[in-house]
């Protein structure tokens, strides 16, 4: 038997978002953050006026909005699990720089009282409703405002290492999630215009598209790396004993290994912007 989880049910989708909740100091100390030179960029993109906000969507602990914030930016940050928001709350009151208001909401149903010269969201978009989402994103920009979308794909920098750690799954009946650090399909799997992303974005009527992609690498311990790993949303999903007892086997195998591991990240960013000329909708629906 495989243990795994059906990518495609709406009723899965729903409670995954939520499920980094469920340890959320596990998932801000796991998970890395974004690029000096991506932040540098979205805000050279989005020429937003002096003390203009932008809004975060889905700003889950903050990995995002600490790097934003520390610019100098005001922001809104709107987060659906209060767990999440909390941890958010307490990383966000030791910082000197920009103004961050946190709002508990969905936001599928969060009804912003201003518009906002800058939209960006961190690996989440694609937990936001895509019956909705671009709608919502129209909605809460003012004409001419920018949308930056990005989010990190990781790599094992090891082949030996990765295919190690992958018979590991096989051994325990674990099938890899998707989009993980594991994951053997290219990512991003397309560039460009070639990009669902791009092509989702233009769909919706934003204008002037970009696609940015930036790498690092990152050095990981046995436990950092087995915490990245648990900080996935399909190994949350997972049965305790047999997501447990892969990631006892993986964690002697990286032991074996030397104990340290590099992790490449390749983080991908898409902007575009709102007509100039676009007629304000409502901010109400």
């Amino acid at each position: 038997m495989s243990y795994g989880i059906p990518g495609n049910d709406p009723v899965s989708v729903e409670s995954r978002r939520r499920i980094f909740g469920d340890d959320a100091e596990q998932y801000d100390t796991a998970r890395p953050g974004y690029p000096r030179q991506l932040v540098a960029d979205v805000l050279d993109f989005s020429a937003l006026a002096a003390g203009e906000p932008a809004l975060e969507v889905g700003a889950g602990t903050g990995k995002a909005t600490l790097a934003f914030a520390r610019s100098g930016l005001p922001m809104t940050c709107v987060e659906p699990d209060v767990r999440m928001a909390r941890v958010l709350r307490h990383r966000c009151a030791q910082l000197s720089g920009g103004e961050v208001g946190i709002e508990v909401a969905d936001f599928e149903t969060w009804h912003p009282a201003r518009r906002y010269g800058l939209l960006y969201c961190a690996q989440a978009w694609h937990w936001v409703d895509p019956a909705v989402r671009w709608a919502r994103a129209q909605a809460a920009l003012a004409p001419g405002g920018a949308i930056a979308l990005f989010w990190n794909h990781w790599f094992l920098q090891c082949g030996d290492l990765t295919d190690r750690l992958t018979a590991a799954h096989t051994r325990h009946g674990v099938a890899i999630p998707p989009d993980t650090l594991l994951d053997p399909r290219p990512r991003p799997a397309r560039r460009g215009p070639e990009a669902r992303q791009w092509r989702e974005t233009t769909a919706a009527g934003f204008v002037d598209p970009e696609h940015r992609l930036y790498a690092s690498v990152h050095e990981r311990s046995t436990s950092a790396l087995i915490g990245l790993f648990a900080s996935y949303g399909g190994y949350r999903a997972l049965p305790p004993g047999p997501r447990e007892r892969a990631f006892t086997e993986m964690a002697h195998l990286m032991d074996e290994h030397g104990g340290r591991a590099h992790v490449k990240v390749v983080t991908s960013l898409f902007l575009g912007r709102t007509r100039a000329d676009a007629t304000p909708a409502g901010l109400r629906p």
